[in-house]
């Protein structure tokens, strides 16, 4: 077994080669198989497990914490068929552990960014999506859009306090496009109104061929940040959770068993439909005590490609899902 000590993460670089090593050595992957995982050439994951021993990062003891993780991505990825799965050692006491997503959600963004000339990313919004771009670095975009994947303003037409795409443009100098609407439009009517406007429907067109979509997973319990940043009011959300919404996903509610509802809500709904984020590339950053039956939803309603989570989310997950 093979362990690292934490004083030696110094950087991102060197953060990076420490999990590719994990897997590498702990995870009994191949180096392409790291590859895969961590979204890097074979070339890459190379140089960066070579980079682990040549720093000292591998030595011989036991750490179980990662390890196990490790194994927690493995069960998580095979039961529901995720292409990416990062599960965060624990060191965040909080109940919404918003600063270790925020860092594993940057460093997976940054390496988008970094190996993806010419993409186009569509993001959604919220606290930890928001914590993920507090977390990013300044960054050269390297030719790399964003969009919005959701309307960016509240039911009264007042600014997001969790905004995310004005912040990414700002940390990376890209080009960002916009949703100058609410999230859930009044009437059904005000929404088709809004949706036939030109600069909007070109957003939408432009979200619909994102090549990766990074999300963040809501909840339907009345403290859920939808009612707290005024998307949603507290009787609408209460409706919906009446009707059986356990999670959120892009202006979506799920149930229980992940299967989609149609509520009076989510039909003004300015997003996508579901028809245009089913079978994408889907990441979601998402973890918390109060999230779980919300993640759990979504995951099992196989809308998602990829999970990024802390531990103790993850040790949930995996305990409330029945093998088989």
């Amino acid at each position: 077994m093979v362990g690292f000590g934490n004083g030696l993460l110094r950087d991102d670089e060197t953060s990076m080669a420490a999990r590719a090593a994990w897997l590498h050595y702990a995870g009994g992957l191949t180096q392409s198989e790291v590859a895969k995982r961590l979204g890097l050439t074979s070339l890459k994951a190379h140089r960066l497990i070579t980079k682990a021993n040549q720093e000292g990062l591998v030595k011989v003891y036991i750490d179980g914490e990662i390890s196990e993780c490790v194994a927690i991505e493995d069960e998580l990825s095979g039961r529901y068929g995720l292409d990416y799965c990062e599960v965060v050692p624990e060191f965040d006491p909080e109940d919404l552990p918003l600063k270790a997503l925020g860092i594993a959600g940057a460093q997976f963004l940054k390496r988008e960014i970094e190996r993806g000339e010419g993409a186009l990313i569509g993001v959604g919004h919220g606290r930890t999506l928001a914590a993920c771009v507090e977390y990013l670095p300044r960054i050269s975009a390297n030719g790399i859009r964003f969009v919005s994947l959701l309307g960016g303003l509240t039911r009264k037409f007042s600014a997001n306090p969790h905004d995310v795409i004005h912040r990414l443009a700002e940390r990376t100098g890209a080009e960002a496009y916009v949703m100058p609407v609410p999230m859930f439009a009044n009437t059904v009517e005000d929404r088709a109104v809004l949706l036939g406007q030109k600069g909007i429907s070109e957003v939408f067109d432009l979200a619909r061929s994102a090549d990766l979509l990074l999300a963040g997973i809501g909840t339907a319990e009345q403290e859920a940040s939808l009612v707290a940043t005024g998307m949603i009011a507290k009787g609408e959300m209460e409706e919906t959770r009446r009707n059986g919404a356990v999670g959120e996903l892009l202006g979506h509610f799920f149930d229980e068993e992940g299967r989609p509802l149609a509520t009076t809500v989510s039909s003004r709904a300015l997003a996508l439909a579901r028809e245009d984020i089913a079978n994408r590339r889907i990441v979601a950053v998402a973890g918390g005590k109060i999230k779980v039956r919300a993640i759990k939803s979504v995951l099992e309603g196989r809308y998602l490609k990829g999970l990024i989570t802390d531990e103790r989310t993850a040790r949930s997950l995996v305990e409330k899902t029945p093998v088989g």
